[in-house]
């Protein structure tokens, strides 16, 4: 009977697998030379990030006047484009920490990836207040040190304080918890490698891992204090973030609904990003076998689910203010919906309510090409629901006479353009020099939906199963 049931279940991983040949098909893809499809894609990617950095380079030298900000709008691309991304960092913590802890085994494939998208996504984020500030090069006023101005120190009851030291625990959270992971795959490549700079380097990163019971053991102890450490990360990040908003007194803004609202819409767009990422390196890289239609559409069903919070969250947004009373959020809403800005209120409620509901179809779910198709939308909308949170709020004010219309430049549309090069150019360098897979994390899985003779069979390859007993015998 047990033997029955198992083979009931799908398997992660395809092919039979045995451990040994999962390092060859991971480990195999930094042992070869890249492939023209790579060049290609980094040199798209390396070229819109020189522009962006050109772009960049000049409205620091010149000044933000290079933006189209007046004087009602004074938050525009920069903010929209900070808080993009910073939803896109959100599915790796998830992926990694809380699916961690709920023993979801088909993380396994996709939480390498996710985590590189994390940090990436951060530094990509952080862009955008540096310049905001005007004068990058005094940054570090904000940071709480020593100084010689007396008791004069930042106002830590802003939300922008908060932001940086929200985003910076998060940022050191995630390196430490994607580096700590990286251990055992790093040894594995170190193993492999002929005698060189590669294996030098490897064997220092690696940090002396022998693979032992033990060391097992207390690796997969310090990764589960890590997992547990950065779960309310996902939570507290975001959070923060949406207090830039909530905790002023222009009307769209200050609401209560906007922390759960802003999580849940950081993991829609980080989650939809991910969906992007995987069909790419499954098709480009072989890796077929490794991210299965199961790893998909798992996701397409968070993805389901938090579009869905986001929808009943707009909804909320209106029956708040039309039940308030106050004849200003009634009109901050209405000129959302209605107003010169109609068009990017449109965008943004069909791209994230009406697409994903196309998602409660399997038939949906188990088409690469649409889901592709789906997460493009989606990271569109969630892009327009930054940018309609922000202009819409500000371009009119409580005087008449001061409302003025938003025009993004030529310098912020490259500006936001070289921030996706260096997204993927950081992506693509990635997954050129390091294992975009958890070779030791899927070795633990392969037993998974097979049946009693292989498994047994692939306990007797030549190399161990990366995950310890303990691990093997869990359930998703």
């Amino acid at each position: 009977m047990a033997e029955a049931s198992s083979n009931l279940r799908t398997p992660l991983i395809l092919g039979d697998k045995k451990p040994i040949e999962v390092s060859d098909d991971i480990c195999g893809i930094l042992e070869r030379k890249p492939t023209q499809l790579w060049w290609a894609a980094f040199g798209v990617s390396l070229f819109v990030l020189i522009v962006g950095a050109i772009a960049t380079a000049y409205q620091v030298s010149t000044g933000i006047g290079t933006w189209g900000l007046n004087k009602s709008v004074g938050w525009a691309f920069d903010i929209t484009n900070f808080v993009f991304w910073i939803g896109i960092g959100h599915a790796g913590t998830l992926i990694s920490a809380i699916l961690f802890l709920f023993r979801q085994r088909w993380r396994t494939s996709v939480n390498r990836a996710a985590e590189a998208m994390t940090i990436i996504a951060v530094l990509c984020a952080a862009i955008f207040p540096l310049i905001h500030m005007g004068r990058p090069w005094l940054a570090f006023w904000p940071l709480p040190y020593p100084n010689f101005r007396g008791p004069l120190w930042v106002n830590f009851r802003s939300p922008l304080v908060w932001d940086i030291f929200a985003i910076s625990t998060y940022f050191i959270i995630s390196s430490v918890f994607w580096y700590v992971g990286l251990i055992p795959d790093l040894a594995t490549i170190r193993d492999r490698a002929k005698e060189g700079i590669r294996k030098k380097i490897m064997g220092i990163l690696s940090l002396g891992w022998d693979g032992s019971y033990r060391t097992w053991v207390r690796y997969e102890t310090v990764y589960l204090l890590l997992a547990g450490l950065a779960t309310p990360l996902v939570v507290s990040v975001h959070t923060i973030v949406s207090m830039d908003f909530a905790t002023s007194i222009i009307p769209g803004w200050h609401t209560t609904i906007f922390p759960p609202y802003f999580v849940a819409g950081a993991v829609f767009s980080g989650f939809a990003m991910v969906l992007l990422l995987i069909p790419i390196a499954r098709k480009v890289m072989n890796l077929e076998d490794y991210f299965t239609m199961r790893h998909i559409d798992a996701m397409c069903k968070i993805i389901l689910l938090t579009g869905s919070i986001v929808g009943l969250a707009y909804l909320t947004e209106f029956f708040t203010a039309a039940y308030s009373g106050s004849v200003y959020e009634q009109f901050v809403f209405m000129n959302r919906a209605f107003g010169p800005y109609a068009w990017a209120y449109w965008i943004m409620v069909s791209c994230n309510v009406i697409s994903p509901q196309l998602m409660w179809f399997k038939r949906v779910r188990s088409n690469l090409y649409i889901v592709f198709a789906l997460t493009i939308v989606v990271n569109i909308g969630m892009w327009f629901e930054r940018f309609v949170i922000i202009v819409t709020s500000l371009h009119r004010d409580y005087l008449p006479s001061s409302w003025a219309d938003y025009t993004p430049t030529i310098i912020e549309l490259l500006t936001l353009a070289g921030t996706f090069g260096l997204f993927f150019t950081l992506f693509l360098l990635f997954c050129r020099f390091l294992p975009v897979i958890a070779m030791g994390e899927v070795k633990g899985i392969l037993s998974y939906g097979r049946s009693k003779r292989a498994r047994n069979v692939s306990k007797t390859c030549d190399e161990p199963v990366g995950m310890t007993p303990a691990l093997e015998g869990e359930e998703a």
